[in-house]
């Protein structure tokens, strides 16, 4: 593949590189807050002015998952919860490819299908190809017009002093490392050799590495060829046997049946039973859950996706099994919800705990739309499950869960004069904000003034750079400097 070079595509290649700047400074120079927000703006910006006249598809779902990446990139600014904080760093970058490639496909591809998987790591791939190939055409473009003997000449000077630096930079350490009095000899010269210092290094690395992902991408994405799709073909899995799946359902079913008749009582009884303790009570109804997900809404999803019946009656039939697999499902996500309940009540409400039961809610609606589902077999299952669990995970993200979690706790202590404020010291910021407004009610709780003179110390030493502001964490700061501690 050759690349023909036009000067535009030097002046978007300069663009791209204080893309990368921007970049390296947003998330390699402290810990990110507002850098991100800020980041997805100017990467944003590039986008549309180089895509500009440039005829979108899928708008709608791009939109919305464009809302979701910019609600994601501004919790970096709002919130300092470590748990979303470390996820996002994932979850964000894979949202954006995705969303640039959805938009910029041909519109007949189908976005739900595996099909557009594949094209979407076509397209990564054609854009390190494109690199390579804008290299190879660079080398063509500057040797236009040039003489043949003084280019090549000029071009081995250049891989020469390419070559040499590396070399240099670490032998002037060595030897300044050595000898004293060389040290002191090199240390005359200008201080350029700062510039040179490994850091330093590290972030040109980082600057280009950002620069050409960013050119080579968006350059291939540009170039959009109509593809053509057969819709036969994106259906050419493998077919299980409608007959094998049935028994199969009928016997899973069988055990389910059994078990939620022996147990029902136990279930939903709202005590405990036996010698288990609330611990474990709850975590045995957490692995349920775990199985409830993992089994049967696999099987669920394997069933419609990849067995065909053979007649109305085995169809009929199938229908009613997987309704009834549903059903069970529905029962055992019941009884460990209400278990949840029981231990909240009994040792309070931490973040996992909140997460989980917010999960809970997510996966009632998933079934409830698999159950559907099943019966209107014109409805796409993975478009409902990408744009719920995209749904689920960008209002988790907004909530703010720790904030839950304080008011819980708090409205528990006033009941039952318990509360755990080393947890609360632990949640993030959210939860020290709690802390001060508890020491200001007056309230004489063993501990909370020692821990809040340690945050009082730490905070006054906290320095932070522009990248990591953060609203949150900024507000407790200010709340703790003003409060006074006797």
């Amino acid at each position: 593949m050759e690349t023909k070079i036009e000067k535009r595509d030097w002046l978007f290649l300069l663009v791209c590189l204080l893309l990368g700047v921007l970049g390296e400074e947003a998330f390699f120079r402290d810990r990110i807050g507002i850098s991100y927000l800020v980041f997805i703006i100017g990467f944003y910006a590039i986008f549309f002015w180089r895509f500009r006249g440039f005829n979108f598809s899928h708008q709608r779902l791009g939109y919305f998952i464009l809302c979701c990446i910019w609600i994601l990139a501004a919790n970096f600014f709002l919130y300092d919860n470590m748990v979303f904080y470390s996820l996002n760093l994932l979850a964000l970058p894979v949202l954006v490819i995705f969303h640039i490639v959805l938009i910029t496909s041909p519109k007949n591809i189908n976005w739900s299908k595996p099909v557009f998987i594949f094209y979407l790591f076509s397209k990564l791939l054609d854009s390190i190809k494109f690199n390579f190939s804008f290299a190879k055409g660079s080398g063509k473009f500057f040797k236009e017009g040039a003489d043949e003997k003084k280019y090549q000449v000029w071009k081995k000077v250049i891989v020469g002093v390419a070559i040499s630096i590396p070399v240099l930079f670490i032998v002037l350490n060595l030897l300044m490392s050595a000898d004293s009095q060389f040290e002191r000899i090199i240390g005359n010269f200008p201080q350029w050799f700062d510039v040179m210092s490994s850091e330093n290094i590290f972030r040109c690395i980082v600057v280009l590495i950002y620069t050409f992902a960013f050119f080579g991408l968006m350059q291939v994405l540009i170039q959009r060829k109509i593809q053509v799709i057969d819709p036969q073909n994106n259906n050419q899995f493998i077919k299980f046997d409608d007959i094998i799946a049935l028994t199969v359902l009928v016997l899973i079913n069988s055990v389910y049946l059994l078990f939620v008749l022996v147990q029902f009582k136990y279930f939903f009884s709202g005590t405990l039973q036996g010698d288990y303790t609330y611990a474990q009570y709850a975590r045995r109804g957490f692995f349920e859950l775990l199985f409830v997900t993992m089994i049967n809404l696999s099987i669920t999803v394997f069933v419609i996706s990849f067995v065909k019946s053979t007649g109305k009656n085995v169809k009929r039939i199938m229908k009613i099994i997987l309704s009834i697999l549903i059903l069970s499902s529905v029962i055992i996500l019941s009884s460990a919800f209400m278990r949840m309940l029981m231990y909240e009540e009994a040792y309070g409400f931490t973040f996992t705990r909140v997460l989980v039961h917010s999960f809970m809610i997510f996966l009632l609606i998933i079934i409830a739309y698999t159950l559907v589902r099943i019966w209107l077999e014109r409805i796409s299952l993975f478009h409902f499950y990408f744009i719920a669990g995209l749904l689920y995970y960008t209002c988790i993200n907004i909530i703010n869960i720790d904030q839950i979690v304080v008011n819980e706790n708090i409205g528990r202590y006033e009941q039952t004069g318990k509360i755990d404020i080393h947890y609360l010291n632990s949640l993030s910021y959210t939860g020290v904000l709690s802390l001060i407004d508890l020491y200001e009610k007056d309230l004489k709780i063993n501990g909370l003034s020692e821990t809040l003179k340690e945050r009082q110390a730490s905070g006054n030493s906290e320095k932070t750079p522009w990248q990591s502001y953060n609203l949150t964490r900024d507000h407790a700061l200010k709340e703790l400097r003003d409060l006074r501690i006797q």
